[in-house]
Protein backbone atom coordinates (compact mmCIF):
# COMPACT_ATOMS: atom_id res chain seq x y z
CA UNK A 1 0.00 0.00 0.00
CA UNK A 2 1.18 3.41 -0.99
CA UNK A 3 2.51 6.07 1.95
CA UNK A 4 0.93 9.75 1.77
CA UNK A 5 3.33 12.14 2.53
CA UNK A 6 2.80 12.79 5.92
CA UNK A 7 3.05 16.53 5.89
CA UNK A 8 -0.69 16.54 4.30
CA UNK A 9 -2.48 15.65 7.44
CA UNK A 10 -0.08 16.74 10.26
CA UNK A 11 -2.10 19.23 12.19
CA UNK A 12 -0.87 21.52 14.44
CA UNK A 13 2.30 23.58 13.22
CA UNK A 14 2.27 27.36 13.23
CA UNK A 15 4.52 28.76 11.05
CA UNK A 16 4.46 27.57 7.20
CA UNK A 17 6.36 28.82 4.45
CA UNK A 18 5.71 28.00 0.62
CA UNK A 19 8.74 27.56 -1.94
CA UNK A 20 8.01 27.78 -5.60
CA UNK A 21 10.73 27.11 -8.17
CA UNK A 22 11.49 26.66 -11.90
CA UNK A 23 14.18 24.31 -13.03
CA UNK A 24 17.39 25.37 -14.15
CA UNK A 25 17.79 25.50 -18.10
CA UNK A 26 19.06 22.07 -19.65
CA UNK A 27 17.36 20.32 -16.23
CA UNK A 28 16.03 17.39 -17.31
CA UNK A 29 12.72 15.76 -15.46
CA UNK A 30 14.62 13.22 -13.75
CA UNK A 31 17.40 15.12 -12.03
CA UNK A 32 14.66 17.88 -10.98
CA UNK A 33 12.75 15.03 -9.45
CA UNK A 34 15.67 12.92 -8.13
CA UNK A 35 17.03 16.86 -6.30
CA UNK A 36 13.21 16.68 -4.71
CA UNK A 37 13.56 13.45 -3.59
CA UNK A 38 16.99 13.77 -2.57
CA UNK A 39 15.64 16.84 -0.35
CA UNK A 40 12.71 15.43 0.94
CA UNK A 41 14.63 12.19 2.31
CA UNK A 42 17.21 14.57 4.38
CA UNK A 43 15.12 16.95 6.06
CA UNK A 44 15.14 16.83 10.19
CA UNK A 45 11.70 16.33 11.80
CA UNK A 46 13.24 18.02 15.09
CA UNK A 47 11.29 21.31 16.09
CA UNK A 48 8.22 20.15 14.67
CA UNK A 49 9.48 20.41 10.80
CA UNK A 50 7.97 18.98 8.45
CA UNK A 51 8.00 18.70 4.12
CA UNK A 52 5.68 18.32 1.41
CA UNK A 53 6.68 17.82 -2.06
CA UNK A 54 4.70 18.68 -4.87
CA UNK A 55 5.48 18.78 -8.57
CA UNK A 56 3.95 19.78 -11.88
CA UNK A 57 1.59 17.13 -12.97
CA UNK A 58 3.12 16.94 -16.44
CA UNK A 59 6.28 16.66 -14.85
CA UNK A 60 5.40 13.97 -12.41
CA UNK A 61 4.03 12.27 -15.38
CA UNK A 62 6.80 12.02 -17.34
CA UNK A 63 9.29 10.47 -14.75
CA UNK A 64 6.67 8.09 -12.91
CA UNK A 65 3.85 7.60 -15.56
CA UNK A 66 2.50 3.93 -13.67
CA UNK A 67 2.13 6.08 -10.70
CA UNK A 68 0.57 9.32 -11.39
CA UNK A 69 -2.76 10.40 -11.02
CA UNK A 70 -5.01 12.75 -14.19
CA UNK A 71 -4.01 15.97 -13.61
CA UNK A 72 -2.95 18.39 -15.75
CA UNK A 73 -0.99 22.31 -14.56
CA UNK A 74 -2.93 25.43 -14.05
CA UNK A 75 -1.89 26.63 -17.69
CA UNK A 76 -5.05 28.60 -18.33
CA UNK A 77 -6.23 31.91 -16.27
CA UNK A 78 -9.89 30.90 -14.89
CA UNK A 79 -11.95 33.53 -16.07
CA UNK A 80 -15.32 34.48 -14.94
CA UNK A 81 -18.28 35.93 -17.86
CA UNK A 82 -17.54 39.70 -15.81
CA UNK A 83 -13.88 39.45 -16.38
CA UNK A 84 -12.93 38.49 -12.88
CA UNK A 85 -9.68 35.91 -13.46
CA UNK A 86 -8.03 33.87 -11.42
CA UNK A 87 -4.55 34.06 -12.87
CA UNK A 88 -2.58 30.51 -13.81
CA UNK A 89 1.27 31.03 -12.25
CA UNK A 90 2.30 27.58 -12.71
CA UNK A 91 5.74 25.97 -11.93
CA UNK A 92 7.80 23.58 -11.84
CA UNK A 93 8.35 22.31 -8.04
CA UNK A 94 6.78 23.39 -5.41
CA UNK A 95 8.06 22.95 -1.09
CA UNK A 96 5.32 23.24 1.82
CA UNK A 97 7.97 23.71 4.76
CA UNK A 98 5.71 23.88 8.09
CA UNK A 99 7.45 23.82 11.84
CA UNK A 100 6.71 24.87 15.47
CA UNK A 101 8.75 27.90 14.85
CA UNK A 102 9.56 30.76 12.31
CA UNK A 103 13.45 29.74 12.74
CA UNK A 104 13.49 26.13 12.28
CA UNK A 105 11.07 26.94 8.81
CA UNK A 106 13.79 29.68 8.12
CA UNK A 107 16.59 27.15 8.21
CA UNK A 108 14.28 24.25 6.44
CA UNK A 109 14.25 26.59 3.55
CA UNK A 110 17.37 28.29 3.61
CA UNK A 111 18.68 24.71 3.61
CA UNK A 112 15.95 23.87 0.57
CA UNK A 113 17.15 26.60 -1.47
CA UNK A 114 20.93 25.82 -1.39
CA UNK A 115 20.60 21.80 -1.74
CA UNK A 116 18.16 22.47 -5.05
CA UNK A 117 20.24 25.39 -6.35
CA UNK A 118 22.29 22.90 -9.23
CA UNK A 119 18.93 21.81 -10.72
CA UNK A 120 16.02 24.66 -9.31
CA UNK A 121 15.81 28.67 -9.18
CA UNK A 122 13.25 29.84 -6.54
CA UNK A 123 10.47 31.81 -8.65
CA UNK A 124 8.41 32.82 -5.49
CA UNK A 125 8.16 32.66 -1.60
CA UNK A 126 5.51 32.88 0.59
CA UNK A 127 6.63 33.15 4.21
CA UNK A 128 2.98 32.23 6.62
CA UNK A 129 1.29 31.33 9.82
CA UNK A 130 -1.89 29.72 11.45
CA UNK A 131 -3.87 32.78 12.43
CA UNK A 132 -5.62 32.16 15.86
CA UNK A 133 -5.55 27.89 15.22
CA UNK A 134 -8.69 28.45 12.73
CA UNK A 135 -9.42 32.03 11.53
CA UNK A 136 -8.92 33.42 8.82
CA UNK A 137 -7.71 37.36 8.18
CA UNK A 138 -11.47 37.76 7.43
CA UNK A 139 -12.37 36.78 11.16
CA UNK A 140 -14.11 33.91 10.15
CA UNK A 141 -13.37 30.42 10.69
CA UNK A 142 -11.62 28.65 7.98
CA UNK A 143 -11.95 25.00 6.89
CA UNK A 144 -15.51 24.63 8.71
CA UNK A 145 -16.28 22.12 6.03
CA UNK A 146 -13.12 19.71 6.27
CA UNK A 147 -13.41 16.57 7.12
CA UNK A 148 -13.36 14.50 10.96
CA UNK A 149 -9.89 13.78 10.87
CA UNK A 150 -10.51 9.88 10.24
CA UNK A 151 -12.27 10.54 6.95
CA UNK A 152 -9.22 13.16 5.94
CA UNK A 153 -6.95 11.01 4.53
CA UNK A 154 -9.57 9.26 2.16
CA UNK A 155 -10.48 13.02 1.11
CA UNK A 156 -6.77 14.18 0.41
CA UNK A 157 -5.32 10.95 -1.17
CA UNK A 158 -5.53 8.63 -4.24
CA UNK A 159 -7.48 5.49 -3.27
CA UNK A 160 -5.62 1.91 -3.56
CA UNK A 161 -5.71 0.70 -6.79
CA UNK A 162 -6.25 4.24 -8.69
CA UNK A 163 -3.32 5.73 -10.80
CA UNK A 164 -1.34 7.83 -8.22
CA UNK A 165 -2.63 5.87 -5.46
CA UNK A 166 -0.97 7.63 -1.88
CA UNK A 167 -0.98 10.33 -3.89
CA UNK A 168 -2.37 14.11 -3.63
CA UNK A 169 -3.61 16.91 -5.61
CA UNK A 170 -2.81 19.90 -4.60
CA UNK A 171 -4.16 23.64 -5.13
CA UNK A 172 -2.28 26.25 -3.96
CA UNK A 173 -3.34 30.03 -4.35
CA UNK A 174 -2.12 33.33 -2.97
CA UNK A 175 -5.18 35.66 -2.32
CA UNK A 176 -4.73 39.39 -1.00
CA UNK A 177 -7.45 41.01 0.52
CA UNK A 178 -8.82 44.52 0.60
CA UNK A 179 -9.35 44.51 4.36
CA UNK A 180 -9.82 48.33 4.39
CA UNK A 181 -13.20 47.67 2.22
CA UNK A 182 -13.65 44.45 4.02
CA UNK A 183 -13.97 45.76 7.80
CA UNK A 184 -15.69 48.64 6.83
CA UNK A 185 -18.72 46.37 6.61
CA UNK A 186 -20.66 45.69 9.15
CA UNK A 187 -21.21 42.30 10.50
CA UNK A 188 -24.19 41.03 9.20
CA UNK A 189 -23.27 42.33 5.66
CA UNK A 190 -19.94 40.13 6.33
CA UNK A 191 -21.79 36.92 7.01
CA UNK A 192 -24.46 37.31 3.82
CA UNK A 193 -20.77 37.27 2.24
CA UNK A 194 -19.28 34.02 3.77
CA UNK A 195 -22.62 32.54 4.35
CA UNK A 196 -21.81 31.36 7.80
CA UNK A 197 -22.34 33.58 11.39
CA UNK A 198 -18.93 35.61 12.33
CA UNK A 199 -18.62 34.15 15.76
CA UNK A 200 -19.53 30.06 15.69
CA UNK A 201 -19.60 29.58 11.78
CA UNK A 202 -22.92 28.40 11.12
CA UNK A 203 -24.60 28.35 8.61
CA UNK A 204 -27.21 30.79 7.41
CA UNK A 205 -30.52 29.23 6.41
CA UNK A 206 -31.41 30.65 4.25
CA UNK A 207 -28.14 31.66 2.36
CA UNK A 208 -27.40 34.24 -0.38
CA UNK A 209 -26.91 32.49 -3.83
CA UNK A 210 -23.60 34.34 -3.95
CA UNK A 211 -21.62 33.35 -0.56
CA UNK A 212 -18.62 31.80 -0.17
CA UNK A 213 -20.06 28.85 1.30
CA UNK A 214 -22.75 28.73 -1.35
CA UNK A 215 -20.58 29.12 -4.50
CA UNK A 216 -18.01 26.61 -2.62
CA UNK A 217 -20.03 23.80 -1.24
CA UNK A 218 -18.55 20.88 -0.91
CA UNK A 219 -21.82 18.76 -1.02
CA UNK A 220 -22.55 20.38 -4.62
CA UNK A 221 -18.63 20.22 -6.04
CA UNK A 222 -16.88 17.27 -4.24
CA UNK A 223 -15.32 17.22 -1.14
CA UNK A 224 -11.15 18.54 -0.75
CA UNK A 225 -9.32 19.19 2.62
CA UNK A 226 -7.83 22.07 3.34
CA UNK A 227 -5.00 23.69 4.88
CA UNK A 228 -5.19 27.37 4.64
CA UNK A 229 -2.87 29.89 6.58
CA UNK A 230 -2.67 33.63 6.63
CA UNK A 231 0.45 35.41 5.10
CA UNK A 232 2.01 39.41 5.21
CA UNK A 233 1.82 42.58 7.18
CA UNK A 234 0.15 45.39 8.00
CA UNK A 235 0.23 46.66 4.80
CA UNK A 236 -0.51 43.86 2.61
CA UNK A 237 -1.98 40.56 3.02
CA UNK A 238 -4.44 36.84 2.64
CA UNK A 239 -4.64 34.01 2.91
CA UNK A 240 -2.86 31.11 1.20
CA UNK A 241 -5.24 28.81 -0.06
CA UNK A 242 -3.84 25.01 0.69
CA UNK A 243 -6.56 22.58 -0.89
CA UNK A 244 -5.78 18.85 -0.97
CA UNK A 245 -8.16 16.16 -2.91
CA UNK A 246 -8.14 12.58 -4.15
CA UNK A 247 -8.93 13.98 -7.69
CA UNK A 248 -9.11 17.47 -9.36
CA UNK A 249 -12.40 17.93 -10.38
CA UNK A 250 -13.14 18.66 -7.44
CA UNK A 251 -10.59 22.01 -7.01
CA UNK A 252 -11.47 22.58 -10.50
CA UNK A 253 -14.86 23.01 -9.93
CA UNK A 254 -15.14 25.02 -7.04
CA UNK A 255 -12.78 27.55 -8.95
CA UNK A 256 -15.73 27.49 -11.85
CA UNK A 257 -18.03 28.48 -9.22
CA UNK A 258 -16.39 31.21 -8.12
CA UNK A 259 -15.90 33.27 -10.71
CA UNK A 260 -19.20 32.64 -11.99
CA UNK A 261 -19.37 30.17 -14.56
CA UNK A 262 -22.23 28.76 -13.44
CA UNK A 263 -23.89 31.27 -11.36
CA UNK A 264 -23.70 34.21 -9.54
CA UNK A 265 -20.18 34.67 -8.63
CA UNK A 266 -18.65 34.10 -5.19
CA UNK A 267 -19.22 37.51 -3.45
CA UNK A 268 -16.29 37.20 -1.39
CA UNK A 269 -13.62 38.07 -4.19
CA UNK A 270 -15.23 41.19 -4.41
CA UNK A 271 -12.60 41.71 -1.00
CA UNK A 272 -10.30 39.50 -2.19
CA UNK A 273 -8.38 38.48 -5.68
CA UNK A 274 -5.83 35.66 -6.46
CA UNK A 275 -2.31 36.63 -7.13
CA UNK A 276 -1.09 33.15 -8.08
CA UNK A 277 -2.14 29.73 -8.85
CA UNK A 278 -0.94 26.24 -9.81
CA UNK A 279 -1.46 22.33 -9.56
CA UNK A 280 0.60 20.07 -7.61
CA UNK A 281 0.83 16.77 -7.60
CA UNK A 282 2.08 15.25 -4.31
CA UNK A 283 3.73 12.21 -4.86
CA UNK A 284 3.44 9.26 -2.21
CA UNK A 285 6.26 9.34 -0.19
CA UNK A 286 7.58 5.96 -0.86
CA UNK A 287 7.44 6.66 -4.34
CA UNK A 288 9.67 9.96 -4.13
CA UNK A 289 11.94 8.06 -1.68
CA UNK A 290 12.67 5.43 -4.43
CA UNK A 291 14.07 8.35 -6.52
CA UNK A 292 16.59 9.52 -4.21
CA UNK A 293 19.83 9.66 -5.37
CA UNK A 294 20.78 7.77 -1.65
CA UNK A 295 18.28 5.34 -2.50
CA UNK A 296 20.01 3.64 -4.82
Amino acid sequence: MAVAQSGILALGTSDHAYLEFDRVAGTTDADLVAGAAELAATVKTTGATGLVVGLRPELWGAVAPDEAPDVHGYDDAVVGPDGFTMPATQHDLVLWVTGGGRSVVFDATTHAVSALGGVATLADETVAWSHHHDRDLTGFEDGTENPPAGEAAQVATVPDGAPGAGGSVLLLQKWVHDSEQWYALDRETQENVIGRTKPDSVELDPKPDDAHAARTDQDTYGHIFRRNTAWGGTTSHGTMFVGFCAEQRPLAAMLDAMAGKDGPRDALTRYTRALTGAYYVVPPADALARLAPSAG
